[in-house]
């Protein structure tokens, strides 16, 4: 069910950040979206999805929320969520369209966030 792994950091200076994990750790950078987005690639399935801090409700830089786990699937995450409630996960959001991307927002058994993620193609 799961395809791939984000760790989603807020971040609070989109070029700061990735300066850091690209020519400070060393990471590849797998893409950058202007400063909507950037994603670092940790090989195996596996990224770092760098994303600014909005006034929109999205948690501060260094607080918690401010890193979020997002777990990819494949189209329809309705099948995703359907399947994880039947096991007793309770989803915190509905479905978020945000035109190339889906999501909704679960915790595990502890209250860390996570995430469900599809991803559309890009057309």
């Amino acid at each position: 069910m799961i395809e791939n792994v984000t760790a989603t950091i807020y971040v609070s200076n989109m070029d700061r950040a990735v300066d850091f994990y690209t020519k400070t750790l060393g990471l590849p950078l797998a893409g950058r979206w202007g400063d909507h987005y950037a994603s670092i690639d940790l090989g195996r399935g596996a990224a770092i999805g760098l994303h600014p801090a909005e006034s929109s409700g999205s948690p501060t830089p260094g607080t918690r929320g401010a890193i979020q786990v997002g777990l990819s699937v494949p189209a329809p995450i309705e099948q995703a969520i359907a399947d994880l409630q039947s096991k007793g996960v309770v989803f915190r959001t509905p479905i978020i369209d945000d035109g190339p991307v889906r999501f909704a927002y679960f915790g595990d058994p502890d209250g860390n966030d996570l995430y469900l993620i599809e991803v559309r193609k890009w057309a």
